[in-house]
């Protein structure tokens, strides 16, 4: 059974958007005057009861809305940089890189040597140790994005989408692009 819900002080609608009818597919017993809290799934440009990540963080003012514009901002920007030092990281502790030549025996008795490269990096070492815990704090922060994205909130996905270019301008340029040319898959 549907039931209607018009926002409240509790809701998580904000308050610029009309009292319409917003359906809402609880349990019989459980749309008016209980603590059930409905989100927009549309996007909009409030400022008022807008929730960000956690029960208690409710944006409620221009003021607030700019600070957790410049905050989501630089959470993105973040993630960029975040995503570049760990792949530089990674090619610096794979410098270790070693070249291992050994006897095979060839056609007609002749002995070729083939030469193996080996890029060594240990399980226990402490830059795997390092990469494993950045890796942690970039799912973290990428689903702390996706989520704030999810608020359908304009300003906040601004944000986010401004915060994820300017950090991709600032920090991917000193990506390095390898082209293996034994790589026929394109």
């Amino acid at each position: 059974k549907m039931s209607h819900v018009h926002p409240t002080n509790g809701s998580m609608l904000p308050a610029t958007h009309p009292p319409e009818h917003h359906h809402s597919t609880a349990a019989p017993g459980h749309g008016h005057g209980s603590d059930m809290m409905m989100m927009a799934m549309t996007f909009h440009f409030s400022y008022e009861n807008v929730p960000l990540l956690f029960s208690g963080l409710i944006i409620n003012s221009p003021g607030e809305m700019a600070g957790a514009f410049v905050a989501v901002f630089f959470l993105a920007m973040f993630y960029e940089g975040l995503k570049i030092a760990r792949e530089c990281l990674l090619r610096k502790s794979q410098v270790s890189i070693r070249y291992n030549s050994m006897p095979v025996p060839g056609p007609n008795g002749t002995i070729l040597m083939e030469t193996h490269k080996t890029v060594g990096q240990q399980m226990l070492s402490f830059p795997h140790l390092l990469q494993t815990v950045l890796h942690i704090i970039q799912v973290v922060v990428s689903y702390f994005l996706m989520l704030i994205f999810m608020t359908y909130n304009g300003y906040l996905c601004i944000a986010v989408a401004a915060g994820a270019g300017t950090g991709y301008f600032f920090f991917s340029w000193k990506k390095a692009v390898v082209v293996d040319i034994t790589e026929h898959c394109h």
